[in-house]
Formats: C-alpha cells, structure tokens, sequence
C-alpha cells in the first residue's frame, strides 16, 4: 500500500486529495504548511508527496531541496502560476512531475501512478533483512519493521557498508548534516540503539550492528 504526503494549504482541495486517493487505497497524511511537512518526511516513510508550490511558510522549490538533500522521495508539484520559468526550475530540481491548476484528477491520479511504478526499487539482503531502496522499506521475511525516515536511511547506510566500518562523522555528514551542524552530538548512538531494539534479537549484545570502539559502528554479515 503506497503512503503519499500531501502539502496543500487550500483547506478544501487538501481534504479533497486526501479524500480521493484514500478512496483509491492509498494510506494519506495530509498538511497545509512546509514546516509540518518536513516534520512529516523526518517521522514517516513515504512513497511520493504531491505539493503545492505556494504556501504559507514558503515555497515548494525550498521544501524540495531540503528534503532532497536528505530522502529520496518522488516529488509531483502542483501550482497556480502557469510559468515556464517555474516549470525549469522544478525540473533542475529534480522535481518528477509538475501540474498547473485547475487540474484533472484523473490525470493527477495517472501521474501518480507512474511516478511510483518508475520509482527505482533496489532491494539489499543481509541477515534475513530486506531493503526496499525504492520504497524505503524494511522487512525481515514478510514482516515489515516499521522504522521512522532517519532510521531507514541509517540502516541503509550500514548495510550497503556492510562488513566496513562507518565512524561517527561520516554518519553524521551523510544522514544529517553535510555542514556538521548537529542536533545532538549523541545522535547517532541514540538511533543506533533504537535500530537495535527493532532488528536484533538481543539489543544489549548485538550480532549485526557492531560498535567498534573509538572509531564508529559496522553491519556485520553473520
């Protein structure tokens, strides 16, 4: 079941959205503000995000590069201003489509549609562990493990590291801050313990997420 975010500050076209493609069988979360989506993207894995360029507390090409500095997620923007100038820019961004209103909802439907069956979906295997790139999912079999954003991008890391040793500045830059503007200097042993109570069977003596002392931690294929 694909998760879209949707960030639309018109209060009746949000509900509209959501409404619709809930109907369709997709899980929606739906906001009005930049700042909220963010938080949402950093808490929750999502499949696409359908955005509105326009919102209260800024624009959608900003939330696109901060998001895409970090997640890649597939990105449909929708605008009021039919503007070539926009639409370049959207694409330099990497934005994967874009749609002047008033708009179709069959059309918006389709497009969706496509951008996430084009969503590259690389899987990794290791430990009995599944990685769906595309998707940013983790299962161990047929079980999913619901992990939040920051975790799937710091269990990716490690397994497409695997059996090599990542230090603590090097997880920090590549999932955090490439600046080394850090929330928390802990930050990184925090997450890890919180992998390791969802992946291992005994966190407090951990099999595949290995801490190499002074230096950083490992993914040790067992």
């Amino acid at each position: 079941m694909n998760r879209l975010l949707i960030v639309e500050d018109d209060a009746d076209l949000k509900e509209g959205l959501e409404f619709s493609f809930r109907a369709d069988g997709y899980i929606t979360t739906a906001v009005s503000l930049a700042s909220d989506a963010i938080l949402q993207v950093e808490q929750n894995n999502f499949d696409g995000i359908i955005l509105d360029c326009n919102l209260p507390d800024g624009n959608g090409f900003d939330f696109v590069s901060a998001i895409h500095a970090r997640f890649d997620i597939p990105v449909l923007m929708l605008t009021a201003r039919d503007s070539e100038v926009d639409e370049v820019k959207a694409l330099e961004l990497g934005i994967d489509d874009y749609m002047t209103k008033p708009f179709s909802l069959a059309v918006l439907k389709a497009r969706i549609k496509r951008i996430l069956k084009n969503k590259n979906s690389v899987i990794i295997n290791s430990n009995g562990y599944s990685l769906d790139m595309g998707r940013c999912r983790v299962f161990k079999g047929d079980e999913e493990i619901d992990l939040s954003s920051i975790e799937f991008k710091l269990i990716s890391l490690l397994m497409e590291n695997k059996d090599h040793v990542l230090s603590k500045e090097r997880i920090l830059e590549h999932i955090w801050d490439s600046k080394g503007e850090y929330v928390d200097d802990n930050i990184v042993s925090v997450n890890i313990r919180r992998l390791r109570m969802k992946l291992e069977e005994d966190a407090s003596n951990p099999k595949y997420i290995k801490t190499v002392h002074g230096i950083g931690y490992v993914w040790k294929e067992v």
